[in-house]
C-alpha cells in the first residue's frame, strides 16, 4: 500500500537514511538532522498530487517499509530540486522514480510491487507520459527491479552532477506490455 509521505515518516526516514546498507549506492548515510531538515521537502505533493514521495506500507498490518517517489531528475545537481515540486503544476523536463526500503524488506518483491504500483498510477492518473530513472552501475538489484517493470536501458545520461545510468519506461510501452 502506498500512502503521501508524511512526517509521521520522519523515524523511518532516519532509520533507513543514517544506514549505511541502505544508502550503499546513493551517497552514504546522511545525517539524523539534516533528514529531520529535510522532512518539510520530502512531504511536498506537486502536478496535483502526481509528484511526491509515498511510503510503502503493508496492507495489512500497517508496517513501514521504505519510500517510493516520482521527482524531477536533476541534472547538474546533487540533490532533487523541491522548488520544482509545487501543488497543481507539473515540472518541466524528466520525472524519475526512486526507491528506498528498509533492509527487513529487501529480497521479498516489495521494491518491485511499488515499482509497478507507482509507474501504474504515473501512466493512469498522471499526464506523465515517460518516467526515468538512473541508479548506481553496480546496484544490479535496482537494475533487477527496473527491467522487471519495464524499464529500458537507454545507455548513459547526465544526472546528479554526472554521468550515470539512463533507465527508461514510455506509456505506450507500458501499456502494450500490460495484461489484458
Amino acid at each position: 500500500m502506498l500512502t503521501p509521505y508524511s512526517h509521521d515518516e520522519a523515524e523511518l526516514a532516519v532509520a533507513m537514511f543514517t544506514d549505511p546498507e541502505v544508502l550503499r549506492y546513493a551517497g552514504g548515510p546522511v545525517s539524523e538532522d539534516k533528514i529531520l531538515a529535510s522532512m518539510d521537502n520530502w512531504t511536498r505533493r506537486g502536478g496535483n498530487g502526481c509528484i511526491g514521495i509515498w511510503c510503502i506500507k503493508v496492507r495489512d498490518s500497517g508496517e513501514k517499509l521504505g519510500s517510493v517517489a516520482l521527482l524531477p531528475i536533476p541534472i547538474e545537481e546533487k540533490d532533487t530540486d523541491y522548488t520544482l515540486v509545487v501543488p497543481g503544476s507539473m515540472p518541466d523536463g524528466d520525472i524519475e522514480v526512486g526507491y528506498f526500503l528498509k533492509p527487513s524488506a529487501w529480497g521479498k518483491g516489495y521494491a518491485t510491487e511499488a515499482c509497478q504500483r507507482i509507474v501504474r498510477f504515473a501512466f493512469e492518473e498522471s499526464p506523465l507520459t515517460e518516467v526515468v530513472a538512473t541508479f548506481e552501475k553496480n546496484n544490479k538489484g535496482s537494475q533487477r527491479v527496473l527491467e522487471k517493470v519495464g524499464f529500458v536501458s537507454h545507455g548513459t545520461r547526465r544526472c546528479y552532477g554526472e554521468d550515470g545510468v539512463d533507465y527508461r519506461i514510455k506509456r505506450e510501452d507500458w501499456l502494450a506490455a500490460r495484461p489484458t
